[in-house]
């Protein structure tokens, strides 16, 4: 298992409808989009930061997405699809598996912000590749398989105060 030492260089991909879902669901709180980058940097060398969001036509959307470019996030942006039934989807589970992959001959680290067990298979792969996986998420809502899965995980739950304004 590689530790954590400071050349180590990381990359932080952030599944933000995932946290969003369980800070609003859970805490009624939104995430702390600084916080959460800086403790999952840890002091290292940040290679890329990626905030995966969904464009719902919401209030104040645009703003919050320019405050996570502000922040340090480069965000990749999805429109939500509704279909003929009415139901809705969008999720970007391929495109950070994707990115993730590109990005493991590269960094040292990936951090997956999600709590989404679907990565699992990621986070074991990613290793096998020798890249140490560490998964950030909200304990109620992170699958047992995910943190299984990783090297290291940071219950956002335990330091509410820390990840949720």
């Amino acid at each position: 298992m590689v530790e954590i030492h400071p050349g180590q260089r990381v990359a932080v991909l952030a599944d933000a409808q995932n946290l969003y879902h369980t800070a609003q669901s859970v805490y009624s709180r939104n995430i702390d989009y600084s916080a959460l980058l800086e403790k999952a940097v840890q002091d290292r060398q940040l290679t890329r930061a990626v905030a995966y969001v969904i464009r719902a036509e919401a209030e104040d959307e645009e703003s919050f997405f320019q405050a996570l470019v502000d922040i340090g996030f480069e965000t990749k942006i999805k429109d939500i699809k509704t279909f003929a039934d009415g139901s809705k989807k969008a999720d970007w589970d391929v495109g950070m598996s994707l990115d993730a992959v590109t990005l493991a001959k590269k960094v040292d680290t990936v951090v997956l912000c999600t709590g989404d067990g679907d990565f699992s298979r990621l986070c074991s792969h990613l290793r096998h590749e020798g890249v140490r996986v560490e998964v950030m998420g909200f304990a109620e809502s992170t699958a047992d398989e995910l943190v299984d899965a990783a090297d290291a995980f940071v219950d956002m739950s335990e330091r509410e105060e820390v990840f949720l304004l």
